[in-house]
């Protein structure tokens, strides 16, 4: 779950213009944000393709995640990751394996659930980029460019519905040629969870290795 990208001009007109622009990009960006907190829980059904023309690579997956508060439930590539907001469980069914570890919400490379969907507020610049018509949506592009110069990515495209202000796609180009699209299939908010919904029970995995990491 990361995206999107940001440019500049020259003579004062234009300076201007990229200023406003610029305002108008976290403007958005800010709604967005704004939206996300209001809901109770999110649940995300999406497809992932990661492509490199000169590598010859060409990979599709879709996953799944489920966000309330502190809590979430991603599943991917076959894969189950579950935070309780303490422990994070790593759930790997073909090696039959649990790998428990704690996470540091105050480091800047840790999946919390508050950074999945709103991971653009920090680390980039930002630009009012394309509007196109997607399967009837109006999508409004906002570039993301990384601040961090060693960052491995050149630029981050992230789409928002300009009907909801939710989050559409996310198109990722890395230096190396590498993209990276994630397209959200459904998005659902405030859906009736279970209680144990972020619960990790290990009676329902027997035979599992679980390695805990700390």
């Amino acid at each position: 779950m990361k995206k999107v990208i940001f440019l500049l001009s020259i003579f004062l007109f234009q300076s201007i213009s990229i200023i406003a622009q610029d305002k108008k990009a976290k403007d958005l960006l800010d709604q967005v944000t704004s939206k996300i907190k209001s809901y109770k829980n999110i649940v995300v059904d999406f497809k992932y393709t990661l492509t490199n023309t000169k590598e010859k690579i060409n990979k599709e997956n879709k996953g799944n995640v489920i966000i309330e508060g502190n809590k979430y439930v991603l599943t991917f590539l076959g894969f189950t990751k579950i935070y309780d907001g303490k422990k994070n469980y790593t759930i790997n069914p073909e090696d039959e394996e649990i790998t428990i570890s704690s996470i540091n919400e105050n480091d800047s490379d840790a999946l919390t659930p508050s950074r999945m969907l709103t991971f653009f507020n920090k680390g980039y610049t930002f630009n009012w980029d394309i509007e196109q018509n997607l399967n009837g949506k109006k999508i409004q592009y906002i570039k993301l460019t990384p601040t961090n110069t060693k960052d491995k990515r050149k630029e981050i495209l992230l789409g928002i519905d300009m009907q909801t202000k939710n989050i559409n796609n996310v198109i990722e180009i890395g230096k190396n040629g590498t993209k990276t699209t994630l397209v959200v299939n459904s998005f659902k908010t405030n859906q009736p969870l279970s209680k144990n919904q972020f619960t990790f029970v290990a009676s329902n995995y027997p035979k599992y290795y679980i390695n805990k990491l700390d």
